[in-house]
């Protein structure tokens, strides 16, 4: 690469990363009972055990596209483990994930959790497909120290591979079949934080079938979320597709951050099919803008969805017992430029809890600019 190319790269990247700052909203920052932003350390340590709830809405039966659909992996580039336990360690899990290629897991007949002392992160240019497939047997741990997952196309560590990292086609991303369990981004705020299991920023992704309990990211700020996952900037403005998967599931379970307890984004449009979000979290406060005393957060108690031209899809879903100190305990939804379109189909949304004065609401649960274009069919329950 030149030094022409490279330092075009370097200022694209900068200029994408200020660019993830975005976000309005309304209301004063006043909150009341609101939940406990308790910091990044006064966090429980929760452990897998058989009675966790699996992936997906068990009531959800909304047709899943193609392009949506369970990846196969009969035929995988890399397999974790030689079929004992103790083969599949985090070491194994993060070269395997650095190589790229179709991922699978061997690690004998039962349920295993895999402590991960290292963040696993996706290099560009092994791909274009990385697939993760843990069989149904196989949890990742964050411990309460670490983020699980991380992607980044404009990460010049993870390898630049075009000149717009910001707009490429890969890589193309799949987790499936996977649990992820106590992610921790830290208290990092910004475009650098949040993603407390998973951070994906450029190319495509998609989730498929998994399950996240319990992973966290920083407590406060206006511009940080997703305390199981954030997105940034999928290609061309495709979606990120969640199919069958679920966030919580249980009172301990929730996932939790400033904005977006389980999901949050920025410029990233959602397509969310036959999943299940309960007790997931938004604790920070004083919204975005950032109220005057107030260090800012506190929407999405479960989906943050936040940026320009976008487009937030909900189908066969249930979403409940979410919470949020600021706007939208069920879904935050607001597209700076007024051209986002949110659809809601076949899904119930209900029992999700804001503690602001000031909800903010164009639907219950629901925040977003007036103008906001909804498409809402009559077999979903909202209240």
């Amino acid at each position: 690469m030149n030094a022409i190319l490279s330092l075009a790269m370097a200022l694209l990247y900068a200029v994408t990363l200020a660019s993830c700052s975005g976000g309005s909203g309304g209301g004063d920052g006043s909150a009341n009972g609101s939940v406990s932003s308790s910091g990044n350390t006064n966090v429980a340590y929760i452990a897998m055990s058989d009675s966790m709830p699996a992936a997906g809405n068990p009531d959800g039966n909304y047709p899943v596209p193609d392009e949506a659909m369970e990846v196969d992996t009969s035929f995988p580039d890399n397999v974790i483990g030689d079929g004992t336990p103790g083969s599949c360690t985090s070491r194994a899990v993060v070269d395997a994930v650095a190589q790229g290629g179709i991922i699978t897991f061997d690690c004998g007949p039962d349920p295993i959790t895999i402590t991960m002392e290292e963040t696993a992160k996706i290099f560009n240019d092994t791909g274009p497909e990385i697939v993760i497939d843990g069989g149904g047997l196989v949890t990742l741990s964050g411990n309460l120290e670490r983020r699980i997952l991380y992607m980044n196309t404009c990460d010049q560590a993870l390898v630049w591979t075009t000149p717009r990292c910001d707009d490429q086609d890969h890589p193309r991303l799949t987790v499936q079949n996977l649990t992820f369990i106590n992610g921790h981004a830290g208290s990092t705020t910004g475009s650098a934080g949040g993603g407390g299991a998973i951070y994906a920023f450029g190319g495509r992704f998609k989730v498929i079938n998994c399950r996240f309990f319990n992973n966290h990211c920083a407590s406060i700020g206006p511009d940080v979320g997703g305390g199981a996952i954030r997105v940034f900037h999928q290609y061309h403005g495709l979606p990120v597709f969640v199919v069958h998967s679920t966030f919580g599931g249980r009172d301990d379970l929730g996932n939790v951050g400033s904005n977006g307890g389980a999901l949050s984004s920025l410029h990233s449009s959602w397509t969310i099919i036959n999943s299940l979000f309960t007790h997931n979290r938004a604790v920070g406060y004083g919204g975005n803008p950032t109220q005057p005393g107030t260090p800012g957060g506190g929407s999405g108690g479960a989906i943050y969805n936040d940026g320009l031209t976008m487009t937030l899809s909900v189908f066969g879903t249930r979403i409940e017992d979410n919470e949020c100190n600021q706007h939208g305990p069920t879904i935050f939804f607001v597209s700076n430029n007024h051209t986002g379109t949110l659809e809601i189909g076949e899904s119930i949304m209900r029992n999700n809890i804001n503690h602001s004065n000031h909800p903010w609401e164009i639907l219950p649960g629901i925040s977003g600019h007036s103008d906001t274009v909804i498409s809402l069919d009559d077999d979903s329950i909202i209240e």
